[in-house]
Protein backbone atom coordinates (compact mmCIF):
# COMPACT_ATOMS: atom_id res chain seq x y z
CA UNK A 1 0.00 0.00 0.00
CA UNK A 2 1.33 3.42 -1.29
CA UNK A 3 2.25 5.95 1.85
CA UNK A 4 -0.57 8.33 2.53
CA UNK A 5 -0.04 11.59 0.86
CA UNK A 6 0.75 14.63 3.49
CA UNK A 7 -0.98 17.81 3.24
CA UNK A 8 0.56 21.31 3.98
CA UNK A 9 -1.10 23.50 5.50
CA UNK A 10 0.54 26.94 5.76
CA UNK A 11 -1.37 30.02 7.64
CA UNK A 12 -0.04 32.66 10.56
CA UNK A 13 -3.99 32.41 11.59
CA UNK A 14 -2.91 29.65 14.14
CA UNK A 15 -6.74 29.07 14.71
CA UNK A 16 -7.26 27.95 11.38
CA UNK A 17 -4.25 26.33 11.11
CA UNK A 18 -6.06 24.14 14.05
CA UNK A 19 -9.11 23.74 12.32
CA UNK A 20 -7.98 22.62 9.08
CA UNK A 21 -5.27 20.34 10.77
CA UNK A 22 -8.67 19.04 12.26
CA UNK A 23 -10.45 18.92 9.64
CA UNK A 24 -8.39 16.97 7.21
CA UNK A 25 -6.81 14.66 10.10
CA UNK A 26 -10.60 13.52 10.83
CA UNK A 27 -11.04 12.92 7.00
CA UNK A 28 -8.51 10.76 6.67
CA UNK A 29 -5.13 12.56 5.67
CA UNK A 30 -2.07 13.12 6.95
CA UNK A 31 -1.35 16.71 7.63
CA UNK A 32 1.83 19.32 8.29
CA UNK A 33 0.86 22.47 9.79
CA UNK A 34 3.58 25.71 9.65
CA UNK A 35 2.62 29.06 10.49
CA UNK A 36 4.58 30.70 7.76
CA UNK A 37 5.85 30.49 4.36
CA UNK A 38 9.50 30.69 5.52
CA UNK A 39 8.95 27.59 8.43
CA UNK A 40 7.10 25.59 5.48
CA UNK A 41 10.37 26.36 2.68
CA UNK A 42 13.27 25.88 5.63
CA UNK A 43 11.50 22.21 6.39
CA UNK A 44 11.17 19.10 4.46
CA UNK A 45 7.66 19.43 3.73
CA UNK A 46 8.33 21.00 0.41
CA UNK A 47 9.80 17.81 -0.74
CA UNK A 48 7.28 15.45 1.05
CA UNK A 49 3.80 17.36 0.42
CA UNK A 50 1.31 15.72 -2.50
CA UNK A 51 -1.01 18.91 -2.09
CA UNK A 52 -0.73 22.17 -0.71
CA UNK A 53 -3.12 24.60 1.06
CA UNK A 54 -2.05 28.23 2.04
CA UNK A 55 -3.18 31.57 3.17
CA UNK A 56 -1.80 34.52 0.40
CA UNK A 57 -1.52 37.29 2.63
CA UNK A 58 0.59 36.51 5.79
CA UNK A 59 3.39 38.45 7.20
CA UNK A 60 6.70 37.91 5.59
CA UNK A 61 6.48 35.96 2.63
CA UNK A 62 3.13 35.55 1.20
CA UNK A 63 1.62 32.44 0.31
CA UNK A 64 1.95 33.58 -3.74
CA UNK A 65 5.47 34.42 -3.39
CA UNK A 66 5.87 30.87 -1.67
CA UNK A 67 4.60 29.24 -4.22
CA UNK A 68 6.54 31.27 -7.10
CA UNK A 69 10.14 30.15 -5.60
CA UNK A 70 8.82 26.30 -4.79
CA UNK A 71 8.39 26.82 -8.81
CA UNK A 72 11.22 28.68 -9.35
CA UNK A 73 12.82 25.62 -7.90
CA UNK A 74 11.40 23.09 -10.03
CA UNK A 75 9.37 21.63 -6.90
CA UNK A 76 5.62 21.81 -8.82
CA UNK A 77 3.16 20.70 -5.85
CA UNK A 78 -0.53 20.98 -6.54
CA UNK A 79 -1.61 24.20 -4.20
CA UNK A 80 -4.99 25.70 -2.86
CA UNK A 81 -5.51 29.26 -2.15
CA UNK A 82 -7.09 30.32 0.91
CA UNK A 83 -7.32 33.77 1.85
CA UNK A 84 -9.55 35.99 4.02
CA UNK A 85 -9.19 39.07 1.45
CA UNK A 86 -11.96 38.45 -1.11
CA UNK A 87 -10.87 41.61 -3.07
CA UNK A 88 -6.84 39.71 -3.31
CA UNK A 89 -6.43 39.00 -6.83
CA UNK A 90 -4.55 36.14 -7.00
CA UNK A 91 -1.51 36.72 -9.95
CA UNK A 92 0.90 34.49 -10.80
CA UNK A 93 4.21 34.73 -12.53
CA UNK A 94 4.73 32.92 -15.88
CA UNK A 95 6.68 30.13 -14.14
CA UNK A 96 4.01 29.11 -11.55
CA UNK A 97 1.15 26.35 -12.45
CA UNK A 98 -1.86 28.03 -11.88
CA UNK A 99 -3.66 26.41 -8.43
CA UNK A 100 -5.97 23.94 -8.34
CA UNK A 101 -7.90 26.10 -5.75
CA UNK A 102 -8.76 29.35 -4.53
CA UNK A 103 -11.15 29.67 -1.76
CA UNK A 104 -12.18 33.10 0.25
CA UNK A 105 -12.59 32.66 3.72
CA UNK A 106 -15.14 31.48 4.99
CA UNK A 107 -15.33 28.35 3.03
CA UNK A 108 -17.65 24.70 2.50
CA UNK A 109 -15.19 22.29 3.86
CA UNK A 110 -16.79 19.68 1.86
CA UNK A 111 -15.91 22.05 -1.22
CA UNK A 112 -12.30 22.09 -0.04
CA UNK A 113 -12.28 17.96 0.48
CA UNK A 114 -13.52 17.99 -2.97
CA UNK A 115 -10.78 20.22 -4.49
CA UNK A 116 -7.92 18.16 -2.24
CA UNK A 117 -8.97 15.50 -3.76
CA UNK A 118 -8.31 17.15 -7.50
CA UNK A 119 -5.16 18.04 -6.39
CA UNK A 120 -4.47 14.23 -5.32
CA UNK A 121 -5.33 13.31 -8.20
CA UNK A 122 -3.24 15.87 -10.03
CA UNK A 123 -0.49 15.09 -7.99
CA UNK A 124 -0.56 11.27 -8.66
CA UNK A 125 -0.93 12.05 -12.81
CA UNK A 126 1.88 14.10 -13.13
CA UNK A 127 -0.18 16.95 -14.34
Amino acid sequence: MPPTPIIAIVDNDESVLIALDSLLRSSGYTVQAYPSAQAFLESSGPLSTACLISDIQMPGMCGVQMYEQLSAQGIHIPAIFITGNHLAPLQLSANARPPVGYFPKPFKADHLIACIELALESSRSGT
